[in-house]
């Protein structure tokens, strides 16, 4: 079932990759449009890391749990989102690409990705 959500983003993101992970680095499941943009797994499992040094901080903080993060570079705009204490989705797309959908497209399936997730 996460197979479908997941490629329904990407498709209707006309993004590249979406991933949902645990923050131990482990790819639950994930959809990958043919492309031409190198290995986005690792990417992923990169981010995930970074994610997780970045909740360990705001803990010590008080500051709050992190719900979303976008990472933007030459190529890719990278948009995270937390689902729970345990698991993210990573969406990847274009660097022109529409944010704004992005952003959206994760926000409308979260209840989706967290249902299955129980």
């Amino acid at each position: 079932m996460f197979r479908s959500i997941l490629q329904g983003i990407v498709e209707e993101a006309e993004g590249y990759s979406a991933v949902l992970m645990g923050y131990d680095g482990l790819a639950v499941d994930q959809y990958d449009r043919p492309a031409e943009v190198g290995d986005l797994t690792s990417f992923a499992v990169e981010y995930a890391h970074i994610l997780k040094e970045m909740k360990d901080a705001l803990g010590v903080l008080n500051s709050g749990e992190i719900e979303e993060l976008t990472v933007r570079t030459e190529r890719f705009q990278i948009i995270i989102r937390t689902l729970s204490d345990e698991y993210f989705v990573i969406l990847t797309m274009k660097a022109n690409g529409n944010y704004g959908k992005g952003r959206y497209l994760l926000s409308r399936d979260l209840f989706r990705l967290r249902e299955e997730l129980q």
